[in-house]
């Protein structure tokens, strides 16, 4: 995965069970916010921040979404736990993780990532933290979108 390439499409559950497929969100740009797990400290901390700051990402017009490789029953009560606003997606074989380049060294888990993706699909930023102690700032993440044209 590189800046400047299209996006690949996928289809991923959403935490109600529903589709969500990448190809029909084209016309807008599209944030993946990949994270290693459901109710674990950093990514409380990272989802429960967008969360707080989700009038500022739907100010961008963006489509903002999270990835891990937890379970759509997983994403339901980590979801309804906190409040979230964030659409949180199930990848739970991992495939859009290696799609997209985002595995993490912890087994079987996505790394923390930002994959900022035009209104063409063409992906704008790909941004991977392997360590994934480090959760990506808001303030960032909004401007990129903003800057990068993306918006």
């Amino acid at each position: 995965m590189k800046v400047g390439e299209i996006a690949p499409n996928f289809v991923l559950k959403d935490l109600d069970g529903n589709d969500w497929d990448l190809a029909e969100h084209r016309g807008k740009p599209v944030v993946l916010l990949f994270y290693p797990g459901d109710d674990t400290p950093v990514c409380t901390k990272q989802m429960c921040s967008a969360r707080d700051r989700w009038s500022d990402y739907k100010e961008t017009g963006a489509e903002v979404v999270g990835i891990s490789t937890d379970s759509v029953s997983s994403h339901r009560s980590f979801a309804d736990k906190y409040g979230l606003t964030v659409k949180l997606l199930s990848d739970e074989k991992g495939d859009v993780v290696n799609l997209y380049g985002v595995k993490s060294w912890l087994p079987n888990r996505a790394a923390r990532a930002v994959v900022i993706i035009d209104k063409n699909g063409i992906v704008r930023h790909h941004n991977v933290e392997r360590l994934s102690i480090f959760r990506p700032n808001d303030d960032d993440t909004i401007n990129l979108i903003k800057n990068l044209g993306a918006a």
